[in-house]
């Protein structure tokens, strides 16, 4: 074959989605380095759960039963990592309004850059900050006498934690494109405290009235809640509805439906900017 006849160009195609993960990384460089020029940030995200961990696992621990016995700093443990996987939502939200009030994002959008990037990095950004909220919490966890099961359990309950957050991000992003400014997304906590107070990350469903424990169970949290336990070695509590015997399997399709819901409204709203 001929050199000179040789196609060395990029493909159109190609080129495009090479261009698209560089943007993206751009955007994931700048969120953290708002961390590291903003420690305060970080410290927040990082200060309410382990606070959270130390407040209910020893003011409240000693008060509170777990179906079949154990210790109930084994069954608060996972669900306090699902709490801090749900509540990040509101960190994404309140990031995203900040720099659309700013204007940061109608700048991004005027510079020749993929516009799936500016939503991408920020969801990269905050899977990174909460693997470094999942590590703190988990040696927290062990320093209080948390002992989980090691092995493949561990890494995939640590996996499906992610998974939930990943979900989760696409509605922050959602909300943080609707609400009008910070404040209001600071309110979004009214919002995020009910529906991790009506799950299994405190108490076992079974231990509530029949509707409100009906409710709990379907709740998306108990699902990944549950899940983590099993995986961890620890108490699951679980009753005997179809949703509690089968949490593993919702704990994976759940934030596949948050996700199919959230991601495309998320890119819509995006997109609907300055129109």
């Amino acid at each position: 074959m001929d050199p000179s006849t040789v196609d060395l160009t990029v493909p159109k195609n190609r080129g495009r989605a090479v261009w698209a993960l560089a943007d993206c990384w751009n955007i994931v460089r700048r969120g953290l380095t708002h961390y590291q020029r903003q420690p305060i940030n970080i410290v927040w995200q990082l200060g309410f759960p382990i606070l959270s961990v130390l407040l209910y696992g020893y003011v409240f621990g000693s008060a509170m039963k777990v179906p079949g016995g154990g210790d109930y700093k084994d069954f608060l443990m996972p669900g306090m990592f699902v709490m801090t996987m749900a509540f990040g939502f509101i960190n994404t939200a309140t990031l995203v309004v900040y720099d659309s009030t700013k204007g940061v994002i109608d700048r991004f959008r005027s510079m020749p850059m993929a516009s799936s990037a500016v939503v991408a990095g920020r969801g990269v950004t905050d899977l990174i900050a909460a693997c470094a909220e999942l590590t703190i919490l988990m040696l927290t966890a062990v320093a209080m006498g948390w002992r989980p099961d090691g092995g493949f359990g561990f890494l995939l309950a640590f996996g499906l934690l992610l998974w939930l957050r990943f979900a989760l991000i696409w509605l922050g992003v959602w909300l943080g494109l609707l609400v009008p400014n910070p404040e209001a997304a600071g309110g979004l906590f009214a919002v995020a405290f009910p529906l991790t107070m009506i799950s299994s990350i405190f108490v076992a469903p079974q231990l509530m009235p029949d509707w409100l424990g009906f409710v709990a169970a379907w709740n998306p949290i108990s699902s990944t809640a549950a899940a983590t336990r099993d995986l961890f070695g620890t108490p699951v509590g679980s009753g005997d509805g179809w949703v509690e015997q089968h949490a593993l399997l919702m704990s994976g399709l759940w934030p596949l439906i948050l996700t199919a819901i959230f991601l495309p409204l998320a890119v819509r709203r995006f997109q609907k900017l300055g129109r």
